[in-house]
């Protein structure tokens, strides 16, 4: 039985990623990037300054440094704050309630820099979640699609094993993270992509909605009867 589940935020905790699409396409545009909704989408999960780094060299041909980058990222989080506040995922209650039920922790691994959103977890979630069990984009060095943010919530967690955790991710470069990881890996397609390019990463199990993934949870780990 598994003692930790790991859950990326946006588009898992949070409906957020049409917000952050549009915030990466005006940011991204006021430095000459053409950045689609897509692309953000694809890129999703991945620290920041490394998705804007890999953007320039694409379109702009030409390296920048992490101070460039960062500069750019935080244009494109004072127009995401701009935004709405973005909902809760429908189905996170519920799947929260049972995942305290069963005993199990919770913890956040997540690409984001935003010091904000990390506040709003706490306050949305602090009944399951303790602030010590959040990875950030400050926490390594090598973001997603690498394994080591998956591998940094495993210590986080308790000094984990793989075996011990489960990943609930919407991100084709995180459920990659995650398999990289080699933790058993939920895959819940929140956005446009296909569920094709997240099962293609290796994810373990796909769901269409995160509130069929709430309602079957118990299912997952049922015990499987023998005569």
């Amino acid at each position: 039985m598994p003692q930790t589940v790991l859950f990326d935020m946006d588009g898992v905790l949070y409906d957020s990623m049409g917000n952050h699409a549009v915030a990466w396409h005006e940011a991204m545009k006021s430095f000459g990037i053409d950045m689609t909704f897509l692309d953000a989408y694809a890129t999703e999960g991945a620290r920041g300054i490394d998705t804007i780094k890999m953007m320039v060299e694409k379109q702009q041909h030409r390296f920048i440094s992490d101070q460039e980058a960062q500069h750019m990222y935080d244009e494109k989080t004072r127009l995401f704050h701009l935004m709405p506040e973005p909902p809760i995922m429908p189905g996170i209650p519920l799947l929260m309630q049972k995942i305290a039920a069963a005993d199990m922790s919770v913890g956040v691994v997540t690409g984001s820099g935003q010091r904000p959103l990390f506040a709003r977890l706490m306050r949305d979630f602090g009944q399951y979640l303790d602030a010590e069990r959040i990875v950030t984009a400050y926490d390594v060095k090598r973001g997603k699609p690498h394994p080591d943010p998956y591998l940094t919530g495993l210590q986080k967690a308790g000094h984990l094993a793989p075996w011990q955790a489960i990943v609930i991710e919407n991100a084709p470069l995180g459920v990659r993270a995650a398999v990289s990881a080699r933790i058993f890996t939920i895959a819940v397609n929140t956005g446009p992509l296909s569920e094709e390019s997240l099962s293609r990463e290796g994810a373990d199990l796909l769901f269409a909605k995160m509130t069929d993934l709430a309602e079957n949870w118990e299912e997952i780990f049922q015990p499987a009867m023998h005569e």
